[in-house]
């Protein structure tokens, strides 16, 4: 996707670039998870670029516990 090496810093325009590209898949419906896959880049990265570009973040999945009666 960015053809940076692993682990280089993305800065200025190649960052905004990657920024967007990523809240556009990101609100697209892909996870944060399948996008640092396919980046080749970590869970954290992913979340801090997406965060900075103000995607909407969404909450954790998984069932939602009940009150105990």
């Amino acid at each position: 996707m960015t053809g940076a090496a692993k682990g280089k810093r993305i800065t200025g325009a190649s960052r905004d670039k990657l920024a967007a590209d990523l809240r556009k898949k990101y609100e697209g419906g892909h996870s944060i998870r399948a996008l640092a896959a396919s980046t080749g880049r970590s869970y954290g990265f992913v979340h801090r670029i997406l965060g900075e570009s103000g995607a909407a973040l969404r909450g954790r999945g998984g069932a939602t516990r009940k009150a105990k009666k």
